[in-house]
C-alpha cells in the first residue's frame, strides 16, 4: 500500500466519524460541509409515511439534504439522543482522488438498539490536497427494532 492511500484511507475514516457525531448531535451545518455541493443522499429503507424519507427517494445537493435533516429532526417522536456506530469499513480506491466505500451501522437510542444496515458511499477529493467530501451516501436499513423510532416510522 502507498503512503497516499494510508493517509486517504485516515481521511476518509474520519469523513464517516464526522458524520456520525454531527448528525447525532444535530450539527447539520457540518454534516452538510462533508458532502459535494452536488453530492447525493439516497435511502434504501422503507420509512413510513410523512416527513421522512421513503424508500427509493434521492436527496441531490445540500440544500435537498439540509431539508430530509430538518424535517426527520422535527418529526413527532423523533428520538432527543441518536448514536450512530459504524463498522466493517471497507475503501477502494478507482484514483487518488475517487474511492468507494461499505460500512455497516447501528443506531441507538435512548431506548437501546434502534435500526441497522449498510452505509455504500462513493467519495471524491476536488485537488490532491483537498478533503474528501462524500459525492453518494446510499443508507439501506436492513432491520429495525419492534416499538422503536424507526419500526413507527415504517
Amino acid at each position: 500500500m502507498e503512503d497516499w492511500e494510508r493517509a486517504a484511507r485516515e481521511e476518509i475514516q474520519e469523513l464517516a466519524a464526522r458524520y456520525n457525531q454531527a448528525g447525532d448531535s444535530g450539527r447539520f451545518e457540518e454534516m452538510l460541509a462533508l458532502f459535494a455541493e452536488d453530492g447525493r443522499l439516497d435511502i434504501e429503507a422503507a420509512p413510513a409515511p410523512g416527513p421522512q424519507a421513503r424508500p427509493g427517494e434521492s436527496y441531490r445537493g445540500r440544500r435537498e439534504i439540509r431539508a430530509l435533516l430538518e424535517k426527520s429532526a422535527r418529526a413527532e417522536g423523533a428520538p432527543q439522543r441518536l448514536r450512530h456506530f459504524t463498522a466493517s469499513h471497507q475503501i477502494d480506491f478507482e484514483s487518488p482522488l475517487c474511492a468507494r466505500g461499505r460500512a455497516y451501522f447501528l443506531v441507538l437510542t435512548a431506548r437501546g438498539l434502534d435500526h441497522w444496515g449498510l452505509y455504500r458511499d462513493e467519495y471524491r477529493r476536488a485537488a490532491p490536497n483537498a478533503p474528501w467530501r462524500f459525492t453518494r451516501r446510499q443508507v439501506r436499513v436492513e432491520g429495525r427494532t419492534p416499538g422503536g423510532w424507526a419500526a413507527r416510522r415504517g
